[in-house]
């Protein structure tokens, strides 16, 4: 049941995709020839006004067919408006996907009765961390090393991406910022339970209730998402990790079915899906919109320098040149996928 739910989830947030891409094309009357929802052979298809909308027997996605031929003599076909509308046009897809996601988490986050902050509450005894020159309680770390901290579960994320004793931290004191450079921070042996442990001593617990704080917390919660993808984008392209760690659609499903079986009850196992289902919109908004060829990003990209030849040169540049290096990063890409779904595959079996 839930690699069914798996599949549903990619299917509805490919069409919230193309459905942004057709609701700005009808917002500048630009022409669409289908809408439709799923691929493969159309279960229903009727045409109202000029566009034909359809429902497609495999629930894998759905597509938003404009005329996209720069030789149409349709005035209304995509090449032919202005390119600030046809720049809009491709952008509502990941603007879409990236308003599903938050969405998504403004149903989700609300409902838990409290929200933690990164503000400290307290130390462990003998914490040599703690003072004025150090941090104090109620101080809230708001950045290590230049990054944000938005919630107390950030920060051993932070603190792991640099292999330094030494970190760069902003505080929070009093409503001002108190800056901490070059301050040494590495975990403290304190003895729990009769046990020994590495802890860094500090204690976060303080609790926000109410609307605002819900509100609060969801906005930053997809903006953890996009970090979180750009952080695993520079640790791909710096060597940290490698493609064995990639998950492509099937690793992902896999992921899903995993944290559905293993919750407790079905209304856990929602809540849980849901917000993987609200990561995975917002990946996918924020890997579409990278200028690659084949992806929005890179069309994106070509309609800028395009516009920009066109402002300085009054001469557009000859399509063909753009369709053989969207189509060299289309080929490159299945290849990609093919690696990762293959990867995949075999961490199944293993």
């Amino acid at each position: 049941m839930y690699i069914l739910i798996a599949i549903l989830i990619f299917g509805f947030l490919i069409v919230t995709h193309e459905l942004g891409h057709f609701l700005l094309a009808k917002a500048f009357n630009v022409y669409v020839n289908e809408f439709a929802v799923g691929m493969g052979p159309a279960l229903f298809r009727k045409k109202h006004g000029e566009t034909y909308y359809a429902l497609r027997v495999l629930p894998i996605g759905g597509f938003c067919a404009m005329d996209e031929d720069e030789e149409s003599d349709n005035p209304r076909a995509f090449t032919n408006p202005e390119w600030w509308k046809r720049f809009f046009i491709l952008f509502a897809g990941a603007a879409m996907n990236f308003l599903t996601g938050l969405v998504i988490l403004a149903f989700i986050v609300p409902r838990s009765p409290a929200f933690m902050t990164p503000a400290i509450t307290g130390f462990f005894e003998n914490c040599p961390y703690e003072g004025e020159n150090g941090f104090m309680e109620n101080d809230i770390l708001y950045k290590i090393d230049g990054h944000r901290v938005f919630f107390s579960s950030d920060i051993s994320l932070l603190l792991s991406r640099n292999d330094s004793e030494t970190h760069d931290f902003t505080l929070i004191r009093n409503g001002k910022k108190v800056e901490l450079e070059d301050f040494r921070f590495v975990p403290v042996e304190y003895e729990i339970n009769g046990e020994k442990v590495m802890k860094y001593g500090l204690y976060f617990g303080i609790k926000e209730k109410g609307f605002f704080a819900g509100a609060k917390y969801t906005w930053n919660s997809a903006k953890n998402f996009v970090r979180m993808v750009w952080m695993g984008l520079s640790d791909l392209l710096t060597g940290t990790v490698g493609l064995r760690e990639l998950s492509g659609p099937v690793g992902i499903v896999d992921i899903i079915n995993d944290v559905g079986e293993s919750s407790e009850t079905p209304t856990a196992a929602a809540y849980s899906i849901a917000y993987l289902a609200a990561f995975i919109a917002v990946n996918l908004a924020v890997m579409n919109l990278l200028p690659l060829p084949a992806l929005d990003g890179g069309r994106l990209l070509f309609l800028l320098v395009n516009a920009a030849v066109e402002g300085i040169f009054k001469k557009k540049l000859n399509p063909k040149y753009e369709g053989y290096v969207h189509a060299a990063g289309f080929v490159l890409l299945l290849g990609l996928m093919a690696i990762v779904m293959i990867n995949d595959i075999y961490k199944l079996i293993s």
